[in-house]
């Protein structure tokens, strides 16, 4: 083989290799990425979980305090009628 054939072989060579690293890393960082919204994905279905326990715990004591009230406006109500 003649001198150019040599150089145009090693540069296909240099090139499928630098190819090949290319695909190596895209593969790395796609997996990266991956990873990383599924890292975001859990967290917000944590929080969402986390918001839906203190909403029930919310309306628990909006029920709690309701009921009170409740009671305080009935017990009034017959203080003042017995007045």
């Amino acid at each position: 083989m003649s001198e150019p054939d040599n150089f145009i072989l090693q540069l296909l060579r240099e090139i499928r290799a630098e190819i090949a690293n290319t695909k190596t890393e895209v593969t790395e960082s796609r997996k990266e990425t991956r990873e990383g919204f599924e890292a975001v994905n859990k967290k917000i279905e944590s929080l969402k979980q986390a918001m839906h326990g203190e909403s029930v715990l919310g309306r628990y004591a909006t029920a709690e305090f309701e009921d009170r009230i409740e009671a305080i406006e009935k017990r009034l109500e017959s203080l003042e009628k017995g007045h």
